[in-house]
């Protein structure tokens, strides 16, 4: 069974920085491309950030380019989210997906997701 297990998240001031995980079991993520969501209350999930599982690209959006930073080792079989000069804005809880291929951009594409973890940027 495929599983995913988010971590890392957590209460950091404004400007700080935390580092998310994506740990799978159950199957092996290099073939796989890997997005980070994350959802605000009373907000629709959206796409943070994904990495193509056929060469490892890489897809920000807008809002986190040039802060956060998304990683695959395959040695652990684990995807990270390195997440820089946080913003207050940021706050969402942040979940991983999984699905096998190249380029998925939309939530509806992913299969395989994590439970999410809490992300609050507060002062």
């Amino acid at each position: 069974q495929e599983q995913l297990v988010e971590s890392g998240g957590g209460l950091v001031q404004p400007g700080g920085s935390l580092r998310l995980s994506c740990a799978a079991s159950g199957f092996t993520l290099d073939t796989y491309a890997i997005g980070w969501f994350r959802q605000a209350p009373g907000k629709e999930r959206d796409m943070v950030s994904c990495i193509n599982g056929v060469d490892d690209r890489t897809y920000y959006a807008d809002s986190v380019k040039g802060r956060f930073t998304i990683s695959r080792d395959n040695a652990k079989n684990t995807v990270y989210l390195q997440m820089n000069s946080l913003k207050p804005e940021d706050t969402a809880v942040y979940y991983c997906a999984a699905q096998h291929g190249s380029w998925f951009l939309e939530a509806s594409q992913y299969r395989s997701w994590g439970q999410g973890t809490q992300v609050t940027v507060s002062s």
